[in-house]
This record gives C-alpha cells, sequence and structure tokens, in this order.
C-alpha cells in the first residue's frame, strides 16, 4: 500500500520548507525597484507579455519611487497588521525582470534591502535571458550568508507558446538558465501559466514530464487570468472564441491529476492565482479567494487519494 510521504497534508508544502529551514513562519515583503524587461524596451521585443499587468499583484505599499528601506518597512507593517507574527521576512523582488541592471546596481539595490535588519533572505523574480555567470557569482556570494533563490518565469515549455505571448526567448533558454544558476549552487524557482492560448490540456497535461526534469527547488503555478491593461486582454474582448478558461472545477480535476505526476522534490509554493476583481476581465471563479481554493484542491486530493510524486 502507498503511503502519503507529505501527511497530514497532500504536497510538499511552501510553508513547511521555510519552517525547517527558519524554525517558523516566514513571510514575503514585495518590493518594486524600478526594473523593467527586454520585451519591453524593444532589447528583444516591445510591449511585454500579452497577459502582464504588474500592476494587478503589486500590493498598495510598493511603488518603486520609495526607497527599498521605506517598502520594507511598510510591507513588514502591512503583514503584521493582516498576519500572525512571521519570525523573519524575504524580501520579494517581483515586478518586473530583477536582474535586467548592470551588476554595480543591482549591489546597491539588493545591498539596501541586506542591510535591514528584518530581512533574511532575498527572493528575486526574473526571466532567464536576464541573468549571466557575473551576476550569479555575486549571488552566490550573498547566498553564503543569507537566503536567496532566483525565480524563473518559465510560462511554458512549447516554443509557440512563449512566442505567441512575447516572451522573446524559447524554452531552451530557460533550462539553460536553471542549470547555470544551478551549477552555483543556488535554489531556483519557476513559474507555470496553464490555459495559454493554443495549449490543450493534454499539452499542458505532458508537460509535468519536461518540468520534472529542471533542477528546481520551488514551483508556482496560476490558471491563466485575463486582466485589464494588457494585449492579452483587448483580444479577448475581441476574440473570445479563441481562448478555453477553464472552470473552476475543471482546473480541481487538471491540477490534482498534475500534481500527482509532478516530482515531490519540488516545493510548492502556490497551486493558482489571485487577481484583485478590479483589475479582472476573465476566469475569476466568482471571487473565491486563493485560500478557498487551495482548500477545495486539497479535499479533491484527499477524496481521490492523491498525492504530490504518486504517480512520478
Amino acid at each position: 500500500m502507498e503511503i502519503n510521504p507529505f501527511a497530514p497534508l497532500r504536497y510538499n508544502s511552501y510553508s513547511e520548507y521555510f519552517k525547517r529551514i527558519f524554525g517558523g513562519r516566514i513571510q514575503k515583503v514585495t518590493i518594486d525597484a524600478g526594473f523593467t524587461c527586454p520585451n519591453r524596451d524593444g532589447t528583444v521585443a516591445r510591449g511585454g507579455c500579452t497577459y502582464c499587468n504588474n500592476d494587478s499583484f503589486n500590493p498598495s505599499y510598493c511603488h518603486p519611487e520609495k526607497p527599498i528601506a521605506t517598502q520594507i518597512d511598510e510591507g513588514i507593517s502591512f503583514h503584521t497588521n493582516r498576519y500572525r507574527r512571521a519570525e523573519g521576512f524575504l524580501a520579494y523582488f517581483q515586478a518586473y525582470s530583477n536582474t535586467y541592471k548592470p551588476l554595480e546596481e543591482l549591489k546597491k539595490i539588493y545591498g539596501e534591502a541586506l542591510n535591514h535588519p528584518d530581512i533574511k533572505g532575498i527572493v528575486i523574480g526574473t526571466r532567464s535571458d536576464c541573468i549571466d555567470q557575473e551576476k550569479l557569482a555575486y549571488f552566490a556570494e550573498i547566498a553564503k550568508t543569507h537566503y536567496v533563490i532566483i525565480e524563473y518565469g518559465i510560462e511554458s515549455v512549447y516554443d509557440e507558446t512563449l512566442m505567441r505571448i512575447n516572451r522573446g526567448h524559447n524554452f531552451q533558454n530557460v533550462v539553460d538558465a536553471l542549470e547555470l544558476t544551478a551549477s552555483y549552487g543556488l535554489h531556483t524557482g519557476g513559474h507555470l501559466i496553464f490555459g495559454l492560448p493554443g495549449e490543450t490540456t493534454q499539452m499542458m497535461m505532458e508537460s509535468v514530464e519536461i518540468i520534472n526534469k529542471l533542477p528546481l527547488k520551488t514551483i508556482k503555478f496560476h490558471q491563466l487570468q485575463i486582466v485589464t491593461g494588457t494585449v492579452m486582454g483587448m483580444d479577448y474582448r475581441r476574440n473570445p472564441q479563441y481562448y478555453h478558461l477553464p472552470s473552476l472545477e475543471e482546473y480541481l480535476d487538471f491540477i490534482t491529476k498534475y500534481i500527482s505526476k509532478l516530482n515531490p522534490v519540488f516545493v510548492v509554493e502556490r497551486f493558482a492565482g489571485e487577481v484583485p476583481p478590479n483589475y479582472l476581465i476573465a476566469s475569476g471563479w466568482n471571487g473565491l479567494r486563493y485560500d478557498q481554493v487551495l482548500n477545495k484542491i486539497i479535499k479533491k486530493m484527499e477524496v481521490e487519494d492523491l498525492w504530490q510524486g504518486k504517480e512520478f
């Protein structure tokens, strides 16, 4: 008889992972350091990813004109008021591509964050075409004294999809960046979006075999959400027939099966995305919050006796 190794949960939990490392709850504090992306400024493309509006996920305290230390203080205050007390905080550089500046500028940005007494490490969201050995060597040096993870937007394993959403790089570029990052002993994270135009349910399910081979520490999953202020949002209003946005029940069925095939070594940070209602055009699941969706996912896994990696 097979036994769920993550009991009482059904997956390799992000919060439990940090408890093992830090001995208690760790909260990420989001920072906007004023970066952009090479598919926005014309280096590889213009307009950015067709689905992306960073304002739809940036917290209210997060503005690039504020000093990083101020954003951290306001973020800690926000989380302290909203959640139970954390043991410490990680500075999460989320908006746009947070390695897309010269190394000397990066040192000033990350140095300011790491000098804050409550910050135990940094989480860096970026693209696979915005990294190099010099930058990785710098992050590896930081990792000797602080927690460091580089999170890459994978989005899809299919080059046709990446071209369609204007990523400006192919999937092999992602593989190369992840392998290079891991070779420096750094933690790596990945982000995938399910439901992108042109991808069938079968294609998305088959992608797990490819993802499982990547040197990832953590992984996030989002369902495609159509938001205001995006190229995809405008296209969806004109051509909704080209999009299949899964219902909640369809997504629950898909994601639980996907997770059962997922490499059990990967730490799962999120199973789905959540966008403020005022930004959302489609795929809002009647306003359900993420914790409600997560509870439904866990319940379905319990009912069907599934867990992460059961079919790995």
